[in-house]
């Protein structure tokens, strides 16, 4: 798991919208899971999970037909995440957590790009997230003025 963490906001922010995760991301497996957490980190150090999404690369064009990857691509995708209204408190800071999976919220991904429910293989794969200028992976808050 990689974990992000901002600076403590100055003041209270608003946070109200889409959040979205953007990656770039290769592996090397046909098929495999990104998943994100944003979570919102009290000066105590408690840590509140706020929202959370999943990208299965084999739906990365389109959530209605599935396709194989390319196992060592480079794969730059968008990961939408379900947005709702988050005051963020002065003090606190943003942690972006980003894995391969998060079972049981999610159900188990295989990484072989078969039919989930009856595939029985497994393969490892071994995911790379890119944040460098020519991959600028991101997380996109719609923080309200």
């Amino acid at each position: 798991m990689l974990v992000f963490t901002t600076p403590a906001f100055a003041k209270d922010t608003e946070v109200t919208g889409p959040v979205s995760l953007d990656l770039f991301v290769s592996s090397s497996a046909v098929d495999t899971d990104f998943t994100g957490m944003l979570v919102d980190v009290w000066p105590n150090g408690f840590a509140q999970n706020l929202t959370s999404g999943i990208l299965r690369l084999r739906y990365r064009s389109s959530q209605e037909k599935a396709g194989a990857g390319e196992s060592g691509r480079d794969v730059s995708h968008h990961s939408g995440f379900v947005g709702d209204e988050q005051c963020l408190s002065r003090w606190t800071q943003v942690a972006t957590r980003v894995s391969s999976s998060n079972f049981p919220r999610f159900d188990r991904n295989l990484n072989t790009g078969e039919e989930q429910a009856r595939s029985t293989r497994m393969v490892k794969a071994t995911n790379v997230i890119y944040h460098d200028k020519a991959h600028p992976s991101a997380l996109i808050l719609p923080i309200v003025p």
